[in-house]
């Protein structure tokens, strides 16, 4: 059996040069006092159905903002923070919210859900969301983090598979090391039971957690509990997630299409309406053509690159995340790419979401244990581990690229597992504590006061401005070219979208 250096070793030169990364960076948009922004998509930021930059996930109030593929992580991020300096340009006196936790939050039928136009598509986009209001409450879909996107040139959908597996068993180092949501407002738990402890000013936490985002009161579902997805192979996952998209719902059943009034509750009454539904900390992806569905383009093409989805927003750093953050997780799914990987089982699939929630709730607690096969082993042992093996890989990483960017990110992460309270969620709770009198709130808003200033306080050019509206202006246009060549009837077309036939096989 190789060892992860033989593979290593094998990888050809250029492959680690063709590393590509892109960040798609979820923030809800606040007032000044820190509650939730309750007007539109700003209509100079374009259209949230087809700007290629900035649209909006669940929440109306919810903006997106995608970067492009990059070869380079300082490329990637200066795109990203001009695509926030735009916006920071376009909606007035609002901000963005810098926690993956939500602020202050209004009655759950008063979050407005995403609004995209007229079209099909664009109906079809809010009937969703309005379906995830019913399933999970509209709470839930506030949540924000970003997603990390990555490939490699060369990789076999066998390769990205082993790689997710590994990437399931490991990802509680993510969490430990980049978690910064050890906190909430309490409105974002009202009338629901918790198991959160009080601070003041409203808020909830637990003293060790490290993401309350990626655990029990995060992107959960009992519904989806259910779902022992397999990752063992495309033909596996595309098994589990078809009976997940064609199979009723007793629960969702009962919600049915359409209220009786005629307006429509959700888009179907499957476990899953459609595949984004399903939650994950990460995902195969495939870019996909107008109208095709995604679970098709895997089938069809293969997987083109893996979607982290765990991680938290970095309420200290502009944009979110920073370099070194980047690097880590680069150096993170290399090695899980070149690591031995083998197949999942139903057993070990429900250990895992056990650990998962173990390190969000309780992650700095001193001696904290996790599963790992028949026995368990403390998280900071498993955690040094994993962090020694990445050693060759920066070396090789620094080696095709030049420098030693990715070995001062591995030693940064080596410190901090042995330095809990260095982490972002023990630094929230730290500067609340010394600053904010222990509220959530007022920590996050002055930290997005803080952002706010420092990116409009950034360089910016009257051909940058330019660029951006033409950017939004077209997106206008593309909207409603759209719009004027729908035909068909609405629930025709749902009918049509939904059919099983159009997963492919």
């Amino acid at each position: 059996m190789a060892s992860l250096k033989d593979r290593l070793r094998a990888l050809p030169t250029a492959a680690l040069s063709g590393m590509r990364r892109g960040i798609e960076k979820e923030s809800l948009r606040s007032r000044a006092d820190g509650s939730l922004a309750a007007t539109p998509h700003p209509a100079a930021l374009g259209s949230a159905l087809t700007h290629p930059h900035i649209t909006t996930d669940y929440s109306e109030s919810q903006l997106e903002l995608i970067t492009g593929a990059h070869l380079d992580i300082e490329a990637c991020l200066e795109q990203l923070t001009q695509i926030h300096q735009f916006v920071y340009r376009s909606i007035g006196d609002e901000m963005l919210w810098v926690g993956s936790m939500p602020c202050g939050l209004p009655a759950d039928e008063n979050i407005p859900i995403g609004v995209y136009g007229t079209s099909n598509v664009a109906r079809a986009k809010s009937v969703y969301r309005m379906g995830l209001g019913h399933r999970y409450g509209r709470r839930m879909q506030t949540i924000s983090g970003i997603h990390y996107n990555w490939s490699l040139p060369g990789l076999s959908n066998e390769d990205y598979f082993g790689l997710i597996r590994n990437f399931r068993r490991h990802s509680f180092l993510l969490l430990y090391l980049f978690g910064a949501s050890p906190a909430v407002c309490g409105s974002f738990v009202a009338g629901r039971e918790h198991g959160l402890q009080p601070l003041a000013g409203g808020t909830l936490y637990l003293p060790h957690a490290t993401s309350l985002r990626m655990g029990r009161l995060g992107y959960q579902s009992d519904a989806q509990a259910s779902l022992a997805v397999s990752y063992n192979s495309l033909q596996s996952y595309g098994a589990s997630l078809q009976d997940a998209l064609t199979q009723p719902y007793p629960a969702y059943e009962a919600i049915g299409i359409r209220n009786p009034g005629g307006e429509y509750n959700q888009l179907a009454t499957s476990l899953l309406q459609i595949e984004n539904e399903f939650y994950g900390t990460i995902r195969p992806k495939r870019v996909i053509f107008p109208g095709e569905r995604p679970l098709h383009a895997l089938r069809e093409r293969g997987v083109e690159y893996v979607e982290v989805r765990c991680m938290d927003l970095d309420p200290f750093v502009p944009v979110g995340i920073a370099a070194p953050t980047m690097r880590f997780i680069d150096l993170f799914l290399l090695h899980c790419l070149l690591s031995d990987s083998p197949p999942d089982t139903p057993q070990e699939i429900a250990a895992l979401g056990r650990n998962q929630h173990r390190v969000a709730a309780q992650g700095r607690e001193p001696g904290l244990k996790l599963e790992r096969g028949e026995r368990e082993v403390t998280l900071v042992e498993w955690g040094a581990q994993l962090i020694d093996e990445l050693e060759p890989l920066a070396e090789a990483v620094d080696a095709a690229l030049g420098g030693r960017l990715y070995r001062d990110a591995r030693s940064a992460a080596a410190r901090a597992l042995s330095q809990a309270d260095s982490l972002p969620s023990a630094r929230v709770l730290a500067t609340m504590a010394r600053d904010f009198d222990s509220s959530y709130v007022r920590f996050t808003r002055a930290q997005s006061v803080q952002t706010r200033n420092t990116l409009l306080a950034l360089p910016w050019t009257a051909a940058l401005q330019q660029q951006f509206e033409a950017m939004a202006e077209a997106s206008v246009q593309e909207q409603r070219r759209i719009e004027s060549l729908d035909s068909l009837p609405f629930e025709i077309y749902r009918q049509e979208y939904l059919n099983p036939r159009r997963l492919g096989l």
